[in-house]
């Protein structure tokens, strides 16, 4: 499905104001001490909207992991549940509540916060367990959209919610006038759902931020490295006492450096590392020729910010160490050649030797499958044969187990055979220009760069619909899954915008089942665009990699119990 509806910044600053606002009145309900009971998926979202500083203003003394049995030992008047709607927690709650001591004193209060709704399936579940009457609280905290970014709003959901569109035509039908009366921010919704462009995540990342979620994996703005690189060179001591803790650190656009290479090809970064060093070490060097006290005042005033910018480099610099150790192997020029091989059209309907080698090889099968898919997307589908070869070779391999997996990618229409005997790709490939072969990857002029050739296929449509309009390309959209469409929304006299000389239409663009970290650079290259005449929001239901996809689709099969 894609879809757009028409109607500058969104103030990310203020969401996440009103969500401290939200917490802090219901924190303020459960007066008295408190420990907080955290539904493990939450943690890492929470943290973006509320520091420990805030929780420990309003009583918070203790915080646990929710798991079963007893809870641990905390002297405190309230204890609160922070979770999901999902009912297995609600099990594991029930489990921590019976095994409360009665007859300790004084008693404690339990409180059950729902995020991001509150849900009478589980409610009803506690009920019948017989718990549900020892919560004195039970109420719902709307953390539906967490701020990551300037630009960038991910709701961090595992499984997505299909048909908004539908849902937000209905509301308006539903409530007319009542929308009216609210200033829009966006001029222009574009909903895309994961279905429409099956490839782009299934490629590797070649931005800086794309690649280190590749890599190593982005959890929140957070990244777990490697300690090697980071331990302080100190001469004559050798590799003595290296750290042995991962080191990690947070990535977003409040680090100046960071903001300024995260989008780039990572082919790119090496030569702004580079300046930036010359740059630092020139202004460290100005303390040499700073003679009278008022240049060693501004000298010392400048100090705390050169000392931050080092440091950052100093990071980024064994980052991408670190990366360059990886993009540099035989192994990841192979697999890269054959991703763009299929990304380009070239032989996409036969089985590939380099597949089979990774198989023989028992490489990691997320890699397999990754490639396995691609193939597929870019052929649309696969020559029976072909299929039922990959698939013997699979279960052979790494075991019969995986034919639910097999199955999962089969519904989600990432490993399929080829129906009608037609192959539409090279059709959509040419009509988007999805394959550039002159990719400028150290000052690119098009989206393509974000994947050394490949422009992402959601990304053209969102630059196709803001110029020149999808009406130019009817007869690819109906070769897309699902269905597409468009809705204008009729706004008062009011408050239609008017539009000062210059400025930027804002369109939002909500992935609907997953974005990719090149897919948003790819975004924010578009808002660069001197010409341009387009700003983008990106939001989503939750950030993916090819890796993290894969993993959602794979069935997880409990060990046998014996």
């Amino acid at each position: 499905m894609a879809a757009h509806l028409s109607s500058g910044r969104v103030n990310l600053t203020a969401l996440r104001e009103a969500g401290r606002r939200e917490l802090r009145e219901f924190l303020d309900k459960c007066a008295g001490s408190k420990a907080i009971v955290w539904d493990e998926s939450l943690t890492g979202p929470f943290g973006l909207i509320a520091q420990y500083s805030l929780l420990k203003e309003h009583e918070v003394e203790k915080m646990f992991t929710l798991k079963p049995g007893r809870l641990p030992q905390a002297d405190v008047k309230n204890i609160i549940f922070f979770v999901r709607p999902r009912l297995e927690l609600m099990d594991i709650i029930t489990d921590n509540v019976l095994r409360e001591d009665r007859g300790r004193s004084p008693q404690r209060d339990f409180h059950i916060l729902f995020v991001p709704r509150r849900s009478l399936l589980c409610e009803q579940w506690l009920k019948e367990q017989g718990v549900l009457g020892s919560f004195i609280h039970r109420e719902q905290y709307s953390l539906d959209l967490i701020p990551f970014d300037g630009d960038l709003l991910s709701m961090e959901a595992e499984s997505a919610f299909k048909h908004v569109a539908n849902m937000m035509i209905r509301m308006k039908r539903e409530f007319p006038g009542s929308q009216n009366s609210i200033f829009p921010v966006f001029d222009t919704l574009l909903l895309l759902d994961r279905n429409v462009d099956l490839l782009t995540p299934l490629a590797t990342q070649l931005t800086y931020e794309g690649l280190i979620d590749e890599i190593y994996g982005i959890q929140n703005t957070y990244v777990k490295l490697p300690p090697e690189k980071f331990a302080p060179k100190k001469q004559g001591e050798g590799g003595k006492d290296l750290p042995t803790e991962p080191k990690k650190l947070q990535l977003n656009s409040a680090e100046e450096l960071y903001a300024e290479i995260r989008d780039k090809n990572f082919n790119a970064v090496g030569s702004v590392l580079s300046k930036k060093a010359k740059i630092i070490s020139a202004a460290f060097e100005e303390r040499h020729h700073a003679k009278t006290v008022g240049e060693i005042k501004q000298f010392v005033s400048q100090l705390p910010h050169m000392q931050a910018a080092r440091s950052s480099l100093a990071n980024h610099t064994s980052i991408a160490e670190l990366i360059k150790d990886i993009t540099t192997s035989e192994d990841f020029f192979d697999n890269l050649t054959v991703e763009q091989e299929f990304m380009s059209g070239i032989d996409t309907d036969k089985v590939n030797n380099y597949i089979e080698d990774c198989i023989a090889q028992k490489h990691p099968l997320i890699k397999i499958l990754r490639l396995v898919c691609l193939q597929s997307v870019c052929n649309s589908g696969l020559k029976q044969k072909v299929l039922d070869h990959y698939k013997r070779e699979i279960l052979q391999t790494y075991g019969y187990e995986h034919i639910l997996t097999l199955n999962n990618l089969e519904k989600a229409g990432l490993l399929k055979p080829q129906t009608g005997g037609r192959n539409n790709y090279p059709t959509i490939r040419k009509t988007l220009r999805l394959w550039m072969d002159d990719v400028n990857e150290q000052n690119p002029n098009d989206i393509s760069y974000v994947y050394s050739g490949y422009a992402p296929l959601s990304v053209r449509l969102a630059q196709l619909l803001a110029r020149p309009g999808w009406r130019s390309i009817e007869e690819v959209l109906k070769m897309l899954p699902g269905p597409h469409f468009e809705e204008r929304q009729q706004l008062p006299t009011g408050l239609q915008k008017k539009r000062q000389h210059g400025e930027n239409r804002v369109t939002l663009v909500f992935f609907l089942g997953g974005v990719t970290y090149a897919e948003i650079a790819a975004l924010r290259f578009l808002s660069q665009m001197e010409d341009g005449g387009t700003e983008y929001v990106i939001a989503t239901t939750k950030l993916i990699n090819g890796t993290t996809w894969m993993k959602s689709l794979m069935e997880k099969l409990e060990p046998a119990p014996f």
